[in-house]
């Protein structure tokens, strides 16, 4: 298990790189599976969990040539479908979440698709009923072995229909998505995820011929096809890095310049973080964060009570920054109310923090109440663990602001969505080591 040995209090200074979009990623390397052309991708993370995907969809068959750093061509042309019943695979499968979405191109693809259940973030119950269920309105039928727990779908042909999604599940459209685009007939999926991410799976679709409207709503309307050819695709930024980067320059009273960031896909993530009291610049496409030397002053609502931050589907603030918010909080002028909608155990390591001497209120699994330090009292150095992705690299901002040499622990959590973080992060001054 590695660690990181981190040195806090330093001021940083620069400008950064934000990495591809690893949600995106995860989506657009299994929609390679709908064709047997060659796909090119540009822009693909170099972290743990996309590495993983390409690895279980070489073992799947994909021919997988790297072009580049970042760059990738991939022609799944001559599938070993053998694979997906093996003891190789119920192992591989459940080592990310994201395997969860070969299962929609397999089935229309070939008619049948299986999955081991999914690991990933312990952050909570995430279903996958919404996934299945809207197979199973495309004609598939459904069968799970509580056992072993591995579901299956299978289908001589899907059928395009209507639905109406329970909950719009950003991971649980794009496999409805994938499957409704070789379906028969038109396929309406109402209270789809209109995520960014998902916009970049349904626009890569359509230049491989698919026909999908209403891209960007929460209504897409699918006319099926009998194929797919191949394409070109780019990945955006991943808009949870630059909010992260956001933070640390927030916390470490850091300049920073975040390049390239895609202005017009961060939707909220700039004003939640001005609601904090921090400047966000626009820069042409980049973000550009002045140091805050006097600190920052949270905002209250307009009749003066406390502000709470909350997360919701897009467009509303993604679920992934509201550590990074909680974190950059702890330093703040004021008090907010942090609340965790979707997720009832993400707010967990708040204990950690609270240790460090930052002045948080868990109220409950999805609430706590943060009162602002001002900088008058610095975060105390300490001994961590990285739970989840996005508590890890909240936990690694708050010890480089802290006092003192800070350790965390399980960063392969970290490495899971954060290509090369300690080595990026020292390129703008940050003293981090990393400890196999």
């Amino acid at each position: 298990m590695g660690t990181f040995k981190i040195e806090g209090g330093h001021q940083l200074k620069g400008s950064i790189q934000p990495q591809g979009a690893k949600n995106e990623a995860l989506q657009i390397l299994c929609a390679v599976l709908l064709t047997p052309d060659l796909i090119t991708i540009h822009n693909i993370p170099d972290i743990v969990d996309v590495n993983k995907l390409i690895n279980l969809l070489r073992k799947l068959g994909v021919k997988i040539n790297m072009l580049h750093h970042g760059s990738y061509t991939f022609q799944a042309d001559n599938l070993n479908l053998k694979y997906l019943e093996s003891d190789e695979f119920k192992v591989d499968g459940r080592g990310l979440r994201g395997s969860i979405m070969i299962v929609g191109p397999l089935l229309a693809r070939f008619g049948k698709g299986y999955i081991p259940k999914p690991g990933g973030d312990k952050i909570g119950r995430r279903r996958l009923d919404t996934h299945f269920e809207g197979l199973i309105k495309l004609g598939a039928k459904f069968g799970y072995s509580k056992e072993e727990q591995f579901y299956g779908v299978e289908a001589k042909r899907l059928k395009g229909a209507y639905m109406l999604l329970e909950e719009a599940s950003v991971t649980g459209t794009a496999n409805i998505v994938m499957a409704a685009v070789l379906a028969e007939g038109t396929t309406t999926i109402y209270n789809a995820a209109c995520e960014p991410y998902l916009q970049q799976l349904c626009k890569m679709l359509n230049r491989m011929g698919a026909k999908i409207s209403g891209v960007g709503s929460n209504m897409l309307v699918i006319e099926g096809v009998d194929t797919l050819g191949g394409t070109t695709h780019t990945m955006l930024p991943d808009m949870i890095e630059i909010g992260s980067w956001i933070g640390l320059a927030a916390m470490t009273k850091s300049e920073l310049t975040i390049k390239n960031v895609s202005w017009d896909d961060l939707g909220l993530i700039p004003n939640v973080f001005r609601k904090l009291g921090i400047t966000v610049e626009k820069r042409g496409d980049d973000i550009h964060i002045p140091a805050h030397t006097n600190g920052y002053e949270i905002q209250s609502f307009i009749d003066g009570s406390i502000l709470t931050i909350s997360d919701a589907p897009w467009p509303g603030f993604t679920p992934d920054l509201l550590s990074i918010i909680l974190v950059v909080a702890t330093q703040a002028r004021g008090s907010v109310l942090i609340h965790q909608k979707m997720f009832e155990s993400r707010l967990f390591f708040v204990d950690k923090l609270i240790d460090m001497g930052a002045k948080i209120i868990l109220c409950d699994p999805h609430r706590a109440t943060v009162i602002g330090h001002d900088f008058k009292s610095t975060l105390k150095a300490t001994t961590m663990t990285s739970p989840d992705i996005r508590a890890g690299v909240s936990l690694l901002i708050a010890a480089l602001s802290a006092k003192g040499t800070s350790t965390i622990q399980n960063i392969e959590q970290i490495d899971r969505g954060y290509e090369r973080i300690d080595e990026r992060l020292r390129a703008i001054g940050a003293h981090i080591e990393r400890l196999e």
